[in-house]
């Protein structure tokens, strides 16, 4: 199979972007990336854009990649509109390099961008909501938030003010692995609390406070277990990353030796298994395909960045992958092992509940994360000797899990 490699990657600064449209914020990652990539817009021959919310909050619901790139000046190349979610910029980018494998191109580009921040926050947040069988809306929600009885939240822990539905699920989740395996609230702030440390040292992020467990588990409740700092916010940002083949290597500009090989990049969607199945769990399913088209088993990682929406994400996605043993991802968080100087580093860069979380851009902004990383140049968050690097990023909900999940190990 033939190499493909992450030559330039660019991200803005996740946040809230009121001012700025969505092409230029687009154009911005676009520049970043062609310049690390030491390429120009001529180089790319095929696009691939990524975004969730062009149709139901611009009103741009046919085209909008080519709508954008009309204005940050890439035409004449095939162009691709990727939609799966929340993964969907990774999705985008495993396209990118499955149309390089195939022998299409050398070099492709993908991109992801969304504005979510407007004054109409139920209708920001109503963008979760279709991200799973909205014909049967009520049926969705009732069988997962079952999945949370027996564990009855505290007086005082559900928030007045408006927030997403999955929320609502994601706690749910929580409840049922603190009954299954004891899991605590007090584990999941320590998630919460690590992430927003980590992000101090990141510029890119939307919040860089850090927290201790004891102020996460003070601040204000969303749903429980999970209070306000556990949680992604709504985000405006994007990333792009230009993708090419040894081919596409030789005829750029840039330093060979910042190029990262993509090892693995694996898509795979839902099954309708047992909430009490975990082995086969989506995450579990494609993390095993990703170390075996890699070569690598889940000791080899140096450092991660999964899919954190909610702080029990991580949690979660620890054991998924195969980090700890079912029901260890935990303790293992409280313990101290996935923060930096830890066992294995997670969401070095803040994480999703930190960082911000762009939907549309989202996997590529992990991406953007492990790409330095791998290239030592993490600054404060930089993990030692790091070589192997993992990313989980999922989307949607079918049955009990996600719809969508895709996950790449990079390697030096």
């Amino acid at each position: 199979m033939e190499s493909v490699y992450i030559a330039g990657i660019g991200m803005t600064v996740f946040g809230r972007h009121l001012e700025r449209t969505l092409d230029d914020l687009a154009g911005e990652a676009l520049r970043a990336a062609l310049a690390d990539a030491g390429a120009s817009t001529p180089d790319l021959e095929a696009a691939f854009y990524s975004g969730m919310t062009n149709g139901s909050l611009q009103g741009q619901i046919a085209i909008p990649g080519q709508v954008i790139f009309s204005k940050i000046g890439i035409e004449g190349v095939p162009v691709f509109n990727v939609e799966n979610a929340c993964a969907s910029g990774s999705s985008a980018l495993h396209l990118a390099a499955q149309y390089i494998r195939s022998g299409a191109c050398d070099i492709a580009l993908a991109i992801g961008a969304e504005k979510m921040n407007i004054p109409d926050k139920a209708k920001a947040f109503a963008i979760f909501d279709a991200g799973w069988d909205v014909s049967q809306v009520e049926r969705n929600f009732e069988l997962l938030i079952k999945l949370g009885d027996g564990v009855v939240p505290p007086p005082g822990s559900e928030s007045t003010r408006p927030y997403s539905r999955f929320m609502s699920i994601y706690a749910a989740m929580c409840r049922h692995h603190m009954k299954t395996y004891g899991t605590t609230q007090r584990q999941i702030a320590a998630v919460s609390a690590k992430n927003h440390q980590h992000s101090v040292h990141n510029p890119l992020s939307q919040f860089r406070q850090p927290f201790t467990v004891e102020e996460v588990l003070a601040a204000a409740p969303i749903t429980y277990p999970l209070t306000l700092p556990m949680c992604a916010p709504l985000t405006d940002g994007a990333a792009a990353a230009v993708l090419c083949s040894e081919a596409g290597l030789r005829r750029m500009a840039g330093d060979r030796s910042r190029a990262i090989r993509i090892a693995a990049s694996i898509v795979r969607s839902f099954t309708h298994r047992d909430i009490d199945d975990p082995q086969h769990n989506i995450s579990r399913l494609a993390a095993n395909s990703a170390y075996e088209q890699a070569g690598v088993g889940p000791e080899d990682v140096d450092v991660a960045e999964v899919h954190d929406a909610s702080a029990m994400g991580e949690i979660l996605q620890s054991e998924n992958l195969g980090f700890v043993p079912m029901g260890e991802g935990g303790p293992a968080a409280e313990r101290g092992d996935f923060t930096l100087g830890g066992m294995l580093p997670i969401n070095t860069s803040g994480g999703l509940e930190s960082k911000g979380h762009p939907l549309g851009a989202t996997g590529i902004g992990q991406l953007h994360e492990l790409v330095a990383q791998l290239r030592g140049e993490a600054g404060a968050r930089q993990v030692a000797g790091a070589r192997v690097a993992m990313q989980e990023n999922g989307g949607g909900l079918v049955g009990v899990e996600e719809a969508a999940v895709a996950i790449h190990i990079l390697a030096r």
